[in-house]
C-alpha cells in the first residue's frame, strides 16, 4: 500500500538540525505511552502502541511538516533502522510496508479511519516519530459515460448524418427512413435498424444497420460505399468523397 504524504517530502527536505532544535536538549525517562489531548481516537490510540516500543519521549510537532491537529510526535534516542522492524512486529498485520525517502520512512496503517507512522532520522542515533491520520483523498468522478445508441456494433465506424454536409444531402423520410442523396452519385435509402437499403439502380445490403440518437442518422462509415463514395486516411481525419465533393471528418467509434 503506497501512502503519498506531503509530510513525507517535508521531512526529506529538512536538514536534521532544523528538527533537533525542537528535540530536548535533556535525557529524561521515557515515556511508554503519550498522546496529546487534540488527538483523536484512533490516532491516539495508535500513539500509545507506537511509544510502547519506541520510549519515546512527547514533543511539539515542527510546524514546517504541515500535520493534523491529531498529529503526535516523539523524540527517540534510537536509530530509525532500529525502530522500524520494531513498530512494524508491534502493528503486526495492521502494518503495511515501509517506505523510504531520503531521511524520511512512512508507514501506512490499516486502521479504520487509515493512520500511518512516520520517522525521520534527526541523526545517527536520534530519531523524530510521528504519528497522524492519513489524509483523505477525494476520488476523482468518474467521467461520464456516452450511451451506444441501440442498434449500433461497438468498435465499428460511424458517422453522423449532419457531418456529410457538402457531399451527401440526408432528408428524414419519417418512419426511421432516410435518403442519402448526391448530385453525382444518386440516392441511397435506408432504414434505421435494417441492413436492406434501396439504390437507384436496385436494392443493397448494407455492412451494418443504421442507427439513431433520436435526433440524428447514425451511420455506418463502410455503408457509403453503396452511394459510391470512398474514405480515404488524410492526417487525424478521413476525407470522404462522393463524385467531385468530398470532406474531411472524424468517425465516431462507440
Amino acid at each position: 500500500m503506497r501512502l503519498p504524504l506531503s509530510a513525507t517530502l517535508s521531512l526529506a527536505l529538512l536538514a536534521p538540525a532544523s528538527l533537533a532544535q525542537t528535540a530536548p536538549a535533556t535525557t529524561a525517562p521515557p515515556v511508554k505511552g503519550a498522546a496529546s489531548t487534540a488527538t483523536n481516537k484512533t490516532v491516539s490510540a495508535l500513539a500509545v502502541e507506537v511509544g510502547s516500543v519506541v520510549k519515546g519521549r512527547l514533543m511539539d510537532c515542527p510546524a514546517s511538516l504541515k500535520l493534523s491537529v491529531n498529529a503526535v510526535c516523539l523524540y527517540v534516542q534510537t536509530p530509525a533502522a532500529t525502530l522500524r522492524p520494531l513498530v512494524k512486529g508491534k502493528l503486526a498485520a495492521r502494518a503495511g510496508d515501509w517506505k523510504t525517502t531520503g531521511k524520511a520512512s512512512v508507514l501506512p496503517v490499516k486502521d479504520t479511519p487509515a493512520n500511518f507512522v512516520l520517522l525521520s532520522a534527526l541523526g545517527d542515533k536520534e530519531t523524530l516519530v510521528v504519528v497522524d491520520a492519513a489524509p483523505t483523498v477525494k476520488a476523482a468522478a468518474a467521467p461520464a459515460r456516452v450511451a451506444a445508441p441501440a442498434g449500433v456494433v461497438k468498435g465499428q465506424p460511424y458517422v453522423l448524418g449532419s457531418d456529410l454536409v457538402g457531399v451527401v444531402k440526408v432528408s428524414a423520410l419519417g418512419g426511421g427512413k432516410y435518403r442519402l442523396s448526391n448530385a453525382d452519385q444518386g440516392t441511397l435509402t435506408v432504414t434505421v435498424g435494417a441492413r436492406a437499403a434501396q439504390t437507384d439502380a436496385g436494392a443493397v445490403e448494407l455492412p451494418l444497420a443504421p442507427a439513431t440518437d433520436g435526433k440524428n442518422l447514425i451511420f455506418p462509415l463502410a455503408g457509403l460505399r453503396a452511394l459510391g463514395c470512398t474514405a480515404t486516411p488524410n492526417g487525424g481525419v478521413l476525407t470522404v468523397a462522393c463524385g467531385s465533393d468530398s470532406v474531411g471528418l472524424k468517425p465516431i467509434v462507440f
